[in-house]
């Protein structure tokens, strides 16, 4: 009789310690979480810290479907300055020198220069546009082993996207500065659709000999300066942007054909330099760019992909859209079938 008494009071024990125990439990896979969440946060914060704030100078391959192509990056510092070379390394030589925002493109056999200023700050090895706070709202990003890539021990962080309009990405980070030395761009099938890679790289002091331009006598050259002005808002619009894309640039740029390598061509024959509005929408990772221009020449309308870009051609009354993002087919054509032009 006793014992039948005390049941009940040790049953309801027992239930307490269970839901004791389970709470704890729970608020330690909380707590795991958050540390793993903020550690992942962190990284991504110093390897975006690291390509602006360390000197580095290395060889990439970058691969998109057929296409192989090697480069040379060098990034230094002068005081509060950041200087760049990137020199394309198959091919016909190009060379393009940074100075903070403004680049100057060398194109030997056209015996050009270009002299822009930069639109976007997300050239490898950047990766970032953005803060990497929002990135969490579309993209589950984890840390998920190690690896050396150019004899530097890494870590690797995985970015699976959350929804289907945008592509999950693999990096490779060097441990010791967080600088990004490999990223794996995958479908959703998470096969590799591009990657770049540093096959050799330096990090620490490196001579600022090394960001001077190899041509060292460009007279005669033609010097061509691109005309950026910023505008507030044009008379576009995109109705059905991808969720977590938001407008971070509207510009109108001045593009001419480059010059003709036919010395028999007549001025006549060449074509002016026509205006484009330019649309950029990002998500902090991923971008999207809409160019708008008057119909001129003629083209077909159409899509393309070339591995992890997405290309729609399309006319809209008396403009020509070319759409282009390295995100999914179906990001791309969201946004080329909302394009408006405003009606007052």
């Amino acid at each position: 009789m006793t014992f039948m008494r005390q049941t009940p009071v040790s049953f309801q024990l027992s239930v307490v310690l269970i839901f004791s125990l389970t709470g704890l439990l729970t608020d330690a896979h909380a707590a795991d979480a958050l540390a793993g969440r903020r550690e992942v946060q962190t990284w991504l914060n110093k390897t975006q810290s690291a390509a602006r704030k360390l000197e580095y100078s290395g060889t990439f391959v970058y691969q998109q479907a057929n296409l192989v192509r090697t480069s040379r990056i060098t990034h230094v510092l002068e005081g509060r300055n950041e200087i760049e070379k990137l020199e394309v390394l198959d091919g016909k030589p190009r060379e393009f020198i940074r100075r903070n925002e403004e680049i100057v493109t060398y194109v030997p056999e056209a015996r050009t220069l270009l002299v822009e200023k930069r639109l976007a700050a997300d050239v490898f090895p950047s990766l970032l546009t953005s803060s990497t706070d929002t990135l969490e709202h579309y993209y589950s990003v984890k840390k998920t082993g190690g690896g050396r890539v150019a004899g530097h021990d890494c870590l690797t962080l995985t970015l699976e996207p959350k929804d289907t309009l945008r592509y999950g990405y693999k990096l490779w980070l060097d441990r010791r500065t967080g600088l990004l030395l490999r990223a794996q761009t995958l479908n959703d099938k998470r096969e590799i659709v591009e990657q770049i890679s540093f096959s050799q790289i330096e990090i620490g002091r490196i001579g600022h000999a090394r960001v001077k331009p190899s041509f060292n006598n460009t007279h005669g050259w033609r010097v061509e300066n691109a005309v950026t002005r910023q505008v507030e808002s044009s008379a576009w619009s995109i109705k059905s942007i991808p969720p977590g894309f938001r407008k971070i640039r509207e510009v109108k740029r001045l593009l001419s054909d480059p010059p003709s390598r036919n010395t028999t061509q007549k001025p006549a024959d060449r074509h002016e330099p026509r205006e484009v509005l330019q649309i950029v929408l990002s998500d902090g990772l991923a971008a999207i760019s809409v160019f708008i221009e008057p119909v001129g020449m003629n083209r077909t309308e159409g899509y393309m992909q070339q591995g992890a870009t997405n290309v729609v051609g399309k006319r809209q009354g008396d403009f020509w859209l070319t759409i282009v993002g390295e995100v999914p087919a179906a990001a791309v054509k969201q946004v080329a079938n909302s394009i408006e032009l405003k009606t007052k």
